[in-house]
């Protein structure tokens, strides 16, 4: 099984999949942070909380708040990647963001990138850190609205092939594997733990200011990459 090494601090921050191009970014760096997972989103995960990321597969996951008054607690979330010739590479630039509005009149919100990803990998990844933060402001047993316009998410979840998925042991209608198994694997386990969560189907540039906005956060990720 391959290994993902995640540097928070040296020449070239990120996550890399071979030692030796991990090593070359940490020797005699002075203080160089890093570390090696057997699963990405455990990478990813030690990134968000260990230190600023600023190129090589992710960037820095910033969380933001400010003010505003809202009714209730609605969630928009995005994910994108820019492709090269409609081929995704190692050199993709791809990112994810969410936004949180609270009715204690906040809004929080978050955004990463990372290279080589795919849009719906980014788009569940964007969705799996919304919800694990909402877990940890313990917001699970409030009246959640969740907006994507990814139908790839929203129809996985409203339409039960989800819990398909698992039922056939992450295998399709098909027999052929889940893709991104992993990722999904984590949003089950998340989604298990809210008592008012709807997802809502949102047309992508279509003016909703929340999804005009998560997109904004996201494609400014990955100009800075």
């Amino acid at each position: 099984m391959g290994k993902y090494y995640a540097v928070a601090k040296g020449r070239q921050t990120g996550i890399f999949t071979q030692w030796p191009e991990c090593q070359k970014n940490v020797t005699g760096y002075p203080g160089a942070k890093y570390k090696s997972f057997t699963t990405k989103t455990e990478a990813l995960e030690w990134l968000a909380q260990g230190g600023k990321v600023t190129a090589g597969s992710k960037r820095n996951h910033v969380i933001t708040k400010t003010s505003l008054q809202q009714p209730d607690i609605k969630v928009y979330t995005d994910g994108g990647a820019r492709k090269n010739n409609n081929q995704v590479t190692k050199d993709t630039k791809a990112a994810w963001a969410y936004i949180v509005i609270t009715k204690e009149r906040d809004i929080w919100q978050a955004t990463a990138g990372e290279y080589g990803s795919t849009n719906n990998q980014m788009e569940l990844t964007a969705v799996l850190q919304a919800l694990k933060f909402l877990i940890a402001q313990q917001y699970t047993q409030k009246a959640i609205n969740l907006y994507s316009d990814s139908k790839y998410v929203i129809d996985a979840i409203q339409k039960n092939w989800l819990v398909n998925w698992q039922k056939r042991g992450w295998k399709k209608a098909d027999n052929q594997p889940v893709a991104n198994q992993e990722l999904w694997q984590e949003i089950s386990q998340c989604l298990a733990q809210f008592k008012q969560l709807e997802l809502v189907w949102v047309k992508g540039h279509a003016e909703n200011k929340g999804n005009d906005l998560v997109d904004k956060l996201l494609n400014k990720t990955m100009d800075e990459m």
